[in-house]
């Protein structure tokens, strides 16, 4: 799917190794943090776009893609951890970090434990689930039930089922690579949705932040905007009106309106 000249490497950082997608661009350092179950690559038709504003990182985040999984912490603290440890390890100079869906959690809680690593935060759709909160919309048989198939063998019409929006392109990339995502990992992190506060991290940051709302998914809704702007009030927010939750998927002209502007 990708026609962009990208460099693929891998780093040591925060004692595991971790493997990046470098899309050399113009514009600040960018480093993305990709969702629960989607490895680098699927993030490339982003980056491809993002490149006019921004030198784009993508990371594989532990337990995915080409990044160490086995018997590892699957924590929010360690996947934070990471980020923070791909900043200190890497050639990067206080990066903007966009962080989509769960990397979004990662973004937040890697800031309020190393907030001069960074120069701002992007944080697209974030589960707001937590302690005594709503659950998480997606139920976890979703997600368990498509990298079992995709660790058996599938094909990009099998997956179909699962993503039914996708351009045959993107599920026949998903079906590639979703057996990369190591299931108890995705589990933990799923389970953290739930058990993570990451409300509680908001206030402490002060890194210049914008929210990117998925208007058609019920992830964040308007109330949840109002109690994040009342946690950091110099959030900016976007919203981009009729996509779904993996936004660029839906609407990546609406996404890339949402993102590029954004200056730290």
């Amino acid at each position: 799917m990708t026609s962009v000249a990208s460099r693929g490497y891998n780093i040591h950082a925060n004692g595991i190794r971790l493997h990046l997608l470098h899309y050399p661009g113009n514009g600040p350092q960018l480093i993305i943090v990709p969702g629960i179950t989607s490895p680098a690559i699927t993030w490339g038709f982003v980056a491809e776009r993002l490149i006019s504003k921004f030198d784009v990182t993508i990371m594989d985040v532990r337990g995915r893609g080409l990044s160490q999984a086995g018997a590892l912490d699957y924590s929010l603290d360690a996947m934070a951890d990471d980020v923070v440890g791909i900043v200190a390890a890497g050639q990067f100079e206080r990066p903007i970090v966009l962080g989509h869906s769960m990397g979004a959690r990662v973004a937040i809680r890697a800031a309020r434990k190393q907030p001069d690593s960074f120069s701002g935060l992007v944080l697209v759709d974030p589960p707001v689930s937590g302690p005594g909160r709503r659950p998480y919309p997606s139920a976890w048989p979703w997600y368990e039930d498509s990298i079992v198939m995709a660790q058996k063998g599938c094909s990009g019409d099998d997956m179909r089922k699962f993503c039914p929006t996708w351009t045959v392109e993107q599920n026949a990339l998903r079906a590639e690579w979703l057996h990369t995502c190591q299931l108890d990992a995705i589990r933990i992190a799923f389970d953290g949705f739930h058990s993570d506060d990451i409300h509680a991290d908001l206030p402490q940051i002060k890194l210049p932040m914008r929210l990117v709302v998925a208007g058609g998914a019920t992830v964040v809704q308007a109330d949840d905007v109002a109690e994040i702007k009342s946690l950091a009030p110099h959030i900016e927010t976007r919203t981009v009106a009729r996509a779904g939750h993996m936004i660029p998927w839906d609407d990546l002209e609406g996404f890339l309106q949402a993102v590029s502007d954004f200056s730290a």
